[in-house]
Formats: C-alpha cells, sequence, structure tokens
C-alpha cells in the first residue's frame, strides 16, 4: 500500500541555543512510497534537479539509517521525492530529509522503531538534535545528545507567537557556517551563552514573549557567522525597532528569523527586512508563518494496494 511522509522545515538555535533548540516551520519535504518488486528514486520538481535518482539519494539513506538500527534489510519500494524547504538555506532541508527518510524506512518495516529511537537515529546521523528533533515532533523543542540517548522537551508555541523569516537568494553550506566558529570560548562567552539560552527556554515554555528580544542575544555562533551573512548584525541589533519580538540566525544561515506578535501587522517589519536585502545587494523573500505543531506525518492511501 502507498503511503505519504511529510517532514517539515525547521529553524535552530534561535539565537543562543546553540545545536540545542528549534522550532518546525511548515515548509514540507514529501515522500510518497510504494512497496514493489524493485527500488526506484525519483526526485520531483526543479528545486531536486542534480539530486541523484538512484540509491545514493540522501532520502534512501536516510531510509537505509532505519533499517540497520533493527538489523533488516529495506524492502523495495519506488520512492518519490518533492520538497517545498529551500536547500542550503538555514531551514533544515536535510534534516528534513533525513526525517522523512528515516520515518519511511521505518514504516516500510512495519513500524518496528518507536519515536524516541527514530529521533535518535536521526540526531545521531546529524550530529545535533536542534533541526530533527522539531522536525519530528513539531512546535518548539529543546533537546541534547549524549552518550546515554536523546532527551528532548517538546513545548507548545505560546499564544500569538508567529515567525517571519527573510530568506536570501544565495547558499550557504553548515560546513562553511561551522568552519568560521572558534575552538575555544571565554568563561565569559560560556556563561552568556548559557544563561541566555535557559532564560529563552524559560520564555518560551512561560509565553514570555516580552523577553525574547533579551534572551535571544548569543556570541556563541551568530557574531562569528555575521560576515557570511550581510545585513544580519543590522537586522540583529535593530528588528525589534520594526515590530519584531526578537531575532536570530535561522539554523547556519543564511535565513535569518525574528519572532512577532501574530496580533499586530508585520508590514513595517517586511519593509525593514527588503530595505535591510537591498542595502547589502541581496535579493530574497520575506514570508510569515505559524510555527508548525504537526511535525512528521504519515498518511496510507487506502485506494493503492500494493
Amino acid at each position: 500500500m502507498t503511503f505519504t511522509v511529510r517532514a517539515p522545515a525547521s529553524s535552530a538555535n534561535l539565537g543562543p541555543g546553540f545545536d540545542s533548540l528549534g522550532l518546525s516551520v511548515p515548509l514540507f519535504t514529501t515522500l510518497r512510497v510504494t512497496p514493489q518488486a524493485t527500488t526506484e528514486v525519483v526526485p520531483l520538481g526543479p528545486d531536486l534537479d542534480g539530486t541523484p535518482a538512484d540509491e545514493s539519494n540522501y532520502v534512501y539513506q536516510a531510509m537505509l539509517l532505519a533499517a540497520r538500527r533493527v538489523g533488516r534489510p529495506l524492502p523495495p519500494a519506488r520512492i518519490e521525492i518533492e520538497t517545498e524547504v529551500p536547500l542550503a538555506r538555514g531551514l533544515g532541508s536535510s534534516a528534513a530529509a533525513l526525517v522523512a527518510g528515516i520515518v519511511a524506512g521505518n514504516e516500510l518495516l512495519g513500524r518496528p522503531l518507536n519515536d524516541e529511537t527514530v529521533l535518535d537515529v536521526a540526531a545521531r546521523e546529524e550530529g545535533h538534535p536542534d533541526n530533527v528533533a522539531p522536525a519530528l515532533f513539531g512546535g518548539i523543542v529543546v533537546a541534547t545528545l549524549d552518550k546515554l540517548g536523546t532527551h528532548y522537551v517538546r513545548l507548545a508555541p505560546p499564544a500569538h507567537l508567529g515567525v517571519t523569516v527573510l530568506v536570501p537568494d544565495f547558499e550557504l553550506s553548515t560546513s562553511k557556517a561551522r568552519a568560521v566558529l572558534p575552538k575555544e570560548y571565554s568563561r565569559a562567552d560560556a556563561v552568556h551563552a548559557l544563561s541566555h539560552a535557559a532564560l529563552l527556554a524559560a520564555a518560551l515554555a512561560q509565553s514570555r514573549l516580552d523577553l525574547l528580544r533579551h534572551a535571544m542575544q548569543d556570541y556563541i555562533h551568530q557574531t562569528w557567522r555575521a560576515p557570511l551573512v550581510p545585513g544580519l548584525s543590522d537586522i540583529l541589533e535593530g528588528a525589534w525597532r520594526h515590530g519584531a519580538l526578537g531575532a536570530a540566525l535561522s539554523g547556519a544561515g543564511p535565513t535569518v528569523l525574528c519572532f512577532h506578535d501574530t496580533r499586530e501587522p508585520t508590514a513595517g517589519l517586511h519593509t525593514y527586512l527588503h530595505g535591510v536585502m537591498t542595502k547589502n545587494g541581496l535579493t530574497g523573500r520575506v514570508m510569515d508563518f505559524p510555527i508548525d505543531e504537526g511535525g512528521t506525518v504519515v498518511e496510507r492511501d487506502a485506494h493503492t494496494c500494493s
């Protein structure tokens, strides 16, 4: 029987929550999987032009991760892949593909893995859980990865909290964005990061929207990555004057995320963000989203038999 797996985009870090805090955004990577005698991998749409149409595809490799964790071969299938998530923009495109693939592989195998194990498989493959956890569970997720497992707390998004994203028209690889980070930090920077990450998690849990601008300050990664994203420093320092509740680099960038109050208009914030892009010779899109609460969803096609 054919089934569909849909995994959302995600925004990680949210400022100081480096490699541990993220939320999901309603842009989706979708797999349509049909068991059959041989394996076919079919990327669809212009956004996936150039991605492998064979078993080397990242989605299929993710499906194999589920099979390896179970210790069984992966049954053959036709896997059609589509995505709305911009690639290499800091919106968790690889995490959405990874989670969708692991969930699809688990589904093909008869669901031997529970959600916590799926998360652990994904987090260990990524090396951190900040994107994969919200992609799997939706909402806002605080998560850690250690020798004993992957541990998480899912937070329901505060009422009236919306997301505005600025997605520039250039790519920035995570490896390049990680390469500029220092190998060591001062005690003062470590204390700043810990205290602000704790305040941010508490503010989101308690719906203290008034604290977000202060809690989202970060010296661990955004300071170092700012030269890679023209205009980022201006937005981090000034977006609150134009209606943002707080601002952060989304993941490794170059997308920038701003929180907004959904009861207030965002036209002024959009104008400001477009102005920053224009000032820096960039083009891109500015979009408003709710925080996705559904996470990864599996739907079975009742009209199709294998």
